[in-house]
């Protein structure tokens, strides 16, 4: 005979699953609170598995937030295996949780892969979850990672770079002067929108990046002369 109290969290447990599958989206985000709230390592593999289908970005957030609740050696593990996955949004909402949990004992997870990947979004996540876990020793050879991908994709993924490069601190002023010099003027000028947010983290991108465009057309001296 099953026990009353293993019958009821079996009943329980199963209503929270299918919630979490439930076509609606406000259902599913409530199933995610209420697993988050009340933590238990037996849905750390739902949540993952949910993670990498879930098409809403507010209950994604909720599955996140549910697994930043649950034990590190628990989660770490199986986020690390999940970012193997041939699912784009597995990969990116692993990254994204690994950036959330921030045990520093994923960094080796980070690979030059996930930082290059062909999806936008996983690199984006890659790069994000990359400036949070880095160790400081390895902080130079990720901003010549990061520096490498200038020019890539649209303003978004652009400011996405940018404001990692930035969360790195003055260790990128040699990659971003490097890059300064390159001969493709949308590398030249991501670079120099980049340096200038180094600078004025309170600047605006798009300022940032009409300005540098300026100094890439008319050339330092000549953008000068225009702005007196």
């Amino acid at each position: 005979m099953v026990p009353i109290n293993s019958e009821h969290r079996y009943v329980q447990d199963t209503r929270l699953l299918d919630a979490l599958a439930a076509g609606n989206s406000s259902t599913r985000l409530k199933a995610a609170l209420a697993i988050g709230t009340h933590p238990e390592p037996r849905f750390v593999d739902v949540l993952i598995a949910r993670c990498a289908i879930e098409p809403d970005f507010f209950v994604r957030d909720m599955l996140t937030w549910a697994l930043t609740r649950l034990p590190p050696e628990i989660t770490v593990p199986k986020l690390r295996a999940e970012l193997r996955s041939g699912r784009a949004q597995a990969r990116s909402q692993a990254l994204h949780t690994l950036s959330k949990v921030g045990d520093r004992n994923a960094w080796p997870a980070i690979t030059r892969s996930l930082l290059h990947d062909a999806d936008d979004e996983v690199a984006r996540s890659a790069w994000r979850a990359a400036v949070v876990l880095v160790p400081d020793g390895e902080k130079e050879a990720l901003a010549a990672e990061l520096a490498a991908q200038f020019g890539r994709g649209d303003r978004e993924v652009r400011l996405s770079l940018s404001r990692a490069l930035v969360a790195l601190g003055d260790v990128v002023e040699p990659v971003l002067r490097t890059a300064m010099t390159r001969h493709d003027p949308t590398v030249r000028a991501h670079a120099s929108a980049t340096e200038r947010l180094l600078r004025d983290p309170d600047a605006g991108f798009d300022l940032a990046v009409d300005a540098a465009r300026r100094v890439v057309a008319l050339g330092p001296q000549r953008e000068e002369t225009t702005a007196c």
